[in-house]
């Protein structure tokens, strides 16, 4: 079994410093969170951006800034920067965070249109053929942003026809979005029993799920995602205080559960990626 790769989502598009204190809106807040996660064991940090009165945006060149100072401070990470952005922007506005320099080793592509809360998340079949190409182009591996069962089946065929990046694909199964499929150990079977050989993984579970999905995905084989994006809380009642704390809890867990963590060279490897 290789190595659990850790994966920190710092800071998303929607959560708010009134919901937890800790959330990162400015550069100097985001890259103490990435650091913090870093530090205390991820190999990757999925990056959206904000303004510093915390509003989403893709900007190009506030992605810049957050990345270079990121890796001035956490050198070897691997950095997934978001193209799924905030509900309602457009895919030439998502598409920004692909325009950095150098190019991204990684980005997100979401897999499909679904309910997300009370709104519509627009991922349609013109717009992830668009976002495939750019992505096959530039060289970007994608990590696929899978919320439902038919996403899975839809960016497989995708592959399958060269509309998006082939094998060896990565795969992110985000569990628990109210509208979407629920975070359950068999939703979670039966996406990891359908994707291609070959292929690595990653498990997401959304609010209280966090870590009663890390659980099985640990021993299961795959990879865990934790962070301000998808949870604000260590345990029931406790918020965290740092991205690094969730990204802590994960490595105790595998420690208890006899599995190693990677660090970003050993998840460079395990994800075939050419730095």
């Amino acid at each position: 079994m290789d190595k659990l790769i850790i994966t920190a989502a710092i800071c998303g598009a929607e959560v708010t410093k009134e919901q937890n204190p800790a959330v990162p809106y400015t550069v100097e807040e985001i890259v103490r969170e990435a650091k913090s996660a870093v530090d205390a064991g991820a190999a990757i940090v999925h990056l959206h951006v904000r303004h510093d009165d915390g509003t989403p945006t893709q900007s190009r060149e506030r992605f810049q800034e957050c990345e270079e100072a990121i890796l001035k401070e956490c050198p070897n990470v691997i950095l997934i920067p978001s193209t799924g952005g905030a509900v309602g922007m457009s895919p030439e506005e998502r598409l920004q965070s692909t325009d950095t320099t150098p190019l991204p080793e990684m980005a997100t592509l979401d897999c499909g249109t679904c309910n997300f809360g009370d709104e519509i998340f627009d991922n349609t079949m013109p717009t992830m053929r668009a976002f495939g190409k750019r992505m096959l182009e530039r060289g970007i591996k994608p990590e696929y942003e899978c919320f439902e069962m038919g996403h899975l089946e839809t960016i497989v065929r995708m592959a399958q026809r060269g509309e998006v990046p082939g094998s060896p694909m990565q795969f992110n199964f985000v569990l628990g979005v109210l509208g979407c499929a629920a975070a359950t150990v068999d939703n979670l079977v039966w996406m990891v029993k359908n994707i291609p050989a070959g292929s690595t993984w990653t498990a997401t579970g959304i609010g209280r799920h966090a870590f009663t999905l890390a659980a099985p995905a640990i021993v299961m084989g795959g990879n865990v995602r934790v962070g301000f994006e998808d949870n604000l809380y260590l345990e029931r009642g406790v918020l965290a205080k740092s991205n690094g704390e969730l990204v802590d809890k994960v490595v105790r867990m595998a420690k208890l559960l006899g599995r190693e963590v990677a660090n970003s060279d050993e998840a460079r490897e395990i994800l075939s990626l050419k730095r």
